[in-house]
């Protein structure tokens, strides 16, 4: 491994959308991204569809064979309020990682140009405003089939940090074992994790990430309450169904050897601050290293098709 700088300090920005309005999303992450530059982080990491939001509960009028035209139309407000990438968004978003010295991660719903098709998607910006990551969720979980597509594009990039190679998996793209292979196998030393993943199973996972990989685990979920779902969308009986607390955070960082470096947080807005000493990623790869000796490429090995 190159040599590392010695310590990162992270900002995991549990926060809540301005849910279906992506230019309120917007504001609010380049004034969350600049109070963390002001607190001295160098990372800053929001969760998934932090713009402009993740629909929790909502079927938008699928079931099997059928589907509503109410549902149609909350569709297509979510659709208005993705994001080009690159876009007029992304340019502002390159801008406030450049003028505010951060390597920047959000989550976001993107459109495209040529289709209809959405994708939820993980961008990671530099410190020189460069947008050098753009992950595509590779399988959508259950439901969110009918909303977002298979990435068919940027499938395991990786950003080349002062720390180490950073990258994500979005949500339960975690549960894919190959593709967690796909990460370790290009070194990963910062795990990101924007997911919406606010239960007790999940702790659990995210712990044994950190080892079997022996990086640091950036858990970064999301808190939002059923009174922030827009009061003129069609899907109002769905929306009265959920829990008043609808996603309740639990964002954390996790250390190479399982710790937690941060406790998670549950039912608030915060942000998270981490000082991580990166040293830990070598050293607890002495005994295990999962591409590395500990690996047996002769018997098991990964194709990756990018």
């Amino acid at each position: 491994m190159k040599e590392l700088k010695p310590v990162c300090r992270v900002a995991v920005v549990q926060a809540a959308p301005v849910m279906f309005d992506k230019a309120a999303c917007l504001e609010k992450a380049l004034a969350l991204t600049a109070e963390a530059a002001q607190n001295g982080a160098e990372l800053v990491v929001f969760p998934e569809l932090f713009i402009p939001c993740y629909p929790y509960g909502m079927t938008f009028g699928f079931t099997v064979g059928h589907r509503e035209e109410a549902g149609r139309r909350d569709w297509l407000l979510y659709y208005d309020n993705s994001l080009l990438v690159p876009g007029p968004e992304t340019a502002q978003l390159a801008a406030a990682a450049r003028e505010n010295k951060v390597w920047l991660s959000i989550g976001v719903s993107e459109r495209t140009l040529n289709t209809a098709t959405l994708y939820n998607s993980n961008l990671i910006f530099s410190p020189e405003g460069e947008l050098v990551s753009a992950h595509r969720k590779l399988k959508p979980t259950g439901a969110e089939r009918v909303v977002w597509g298979d990435a068919d594009q940027g499938y395991f990039p990786m950003a080349d940090t002062p720390w180490g190679p950073m990258g994500s998996l979005i949500c339960w793209e975690s549960y894919m074992p190959l593709a967690r292979v796909a990460l370790y196998e290009k070194g990963v030393a910062l795990y990101l994790s924007p997911n919406t993943n606010d239960n007790e199973e999940w702790q659990a996972t995210i712990r044994h990430i950190a080892i079997e990989g022996h990086c640091y685990f950036i858990n970064c979920d999301m808190f939002f309450t059923r009174d922030m779902y827009p009061a003129a969308l069609q899907a109002q009986d769905e929306i009265a169904r959920l829990p008043e607390l609808t996603c309740r955070g639990g964002s954390c960082v996790v250390d190479p050897f399982g710790h937690y470096v941060t406790e998670p947080v549950w039912d608030r807005e915060a942000i998270i601050y981490a000082d991580l000493d990166m040293q830990k990623v070598p050293a607890s790869r002495m005994e295990f290293d999962a591409c590395g000796h500990y690996s047996r490429p002769d018997v098991l090995s990964l194709e990756i098709h990018e």
